[in-house]
């Protein structure tokens, strides 16, 4: 079972809406190649409202995720397009349905 994830709400500056969608959708190439993540979510919540949801079996995953490219990317662009410096939430996840 999954037992780790991470959710990251995004706040885009105003007028960079457009970019965040877009460097969400670049990233997805990124994570598909991380063999520890086991699932991986860019969602819009409103206007200007973006959040990141992945989840892991481990925490190595996890941290891998974190120390990998997508993370790194999206520190370097947080400046530019978003209000603030993301903040990371570790949960865990008590139950799943991932059909696999």
């Amino acid at each position: 079972m999954t037992k780790y994830a991470l959710y990251v709400p995004l706040k885009a500056k105003p007028g960079k809406e457009q970019e965040v969608a877009a460097f969400l959708r670049s990233a997805a190439p990124l994570v598909n190649a991380e063999p520890g993540t086991v699932s991986w979510y860019a969602i819009q919540e409103g206007p200007s409202s973006f959040a990141i949801f992945d989840t892991f079996d481990d925490e190595d995953g996890r941290e891998a995720h974190l120390s990998g490219k997508v993370a790194e990317a999206l520190m370097a662009k947080a400046g530019e397009l978003l209000e603030k410096v993301p903040d990371i939430y570790k949960l865990e996840i008590l139950a799943d349905k991932l059909g696999r």
